[in-house]
């Protein structure tokens, strides 16, 4: 889930109208012209006067921004860790169901305040479900009932996988009576999914 804004484009020569995006590995353009830059590409970055300047291998564009710009540039030059991204830091209660790489349990443990690999902590921050195929979904609302009233469930699954969808996730979620507020790529082979409650019932 990247940050999407309309706005020109100038690149080889040619300007055009459309709508830029910038996701997690890649940022691209739509419109008049269609153009896709992988970040890791990426040769010189900075911004200007509004104006986001890109440079790799292949070419160089000037995507204007007016004041997102400057925000686009940090953005591209200091990524947030996986970590970050999915909220994870010292002091938190933390629970995992499922299997998880042993690394990943390993970093938990030593940021959290309280951890649970089996049957999840009380009032627990954030809840990491594994569901490797849509049966697994059917078990999604019984830890929710430890969460905190501003807690996350993430529900983390295969990428591109037949045996579970992107839309069996979200359905599992929101029959738990959740809403579902971001995407985060928890790997090269896994997504996870976020839920939170709905305001009125925290």
């Amino acid at each position: 889930m990247g940050r999407e804004l309309p706005c020109t484009i100038r690149f080889d020569g040619k300007a055009a109208k459309g709508k830029a995006l910038l996701e997690t590995n890649e940022i691209v353009f739509r419109g008049d012209l269609r153009l896709k830059v992988p970040l890791a590409s990426l040769q010189s970055v900075s911004a200007r006067a509004g104006e986001l300047h890109l440079r790799w291998p292949e070419g160089s564009a000037v995507f204007e921004l007016g004041e997102h710009a400057e925000k686009w540039a940090q953005k591209i030059l200091h990524p947030k860790t996986t970590d970050e991204k999915l909220g994870i830091r010292p002091g938190l209660s933390i629970s995992v169901i499922g299997e998880f790489e042993p690394s990943f349990i390993a970093s938990l443990q030593r940021s959290a305040k309280a951890f649970s690999g089996s049957k999840p902590v009380n009032n627990s921050d954030l809840i990491f479900f594994a569901a490797n195929r849509a049966a697994d979904l059917s078990r999604t609302a019984k830890p929710t009932a430890s969460l905190s009233p501003a807690g996350a469930l993430w529900i983390v699954y295969p990428k591109g996988r037949q045996e579970i969808t992107e839309r069996q996730v979200l359905n599992a979620g929101r029959s738990a009576g959740f809403v579902d507020v971001k995407v985060v790529s928890f790997s090269p082979t896994h997504t996870a999914l976020k839920f939170v409650r709905p305001k009125t019932k925290r």
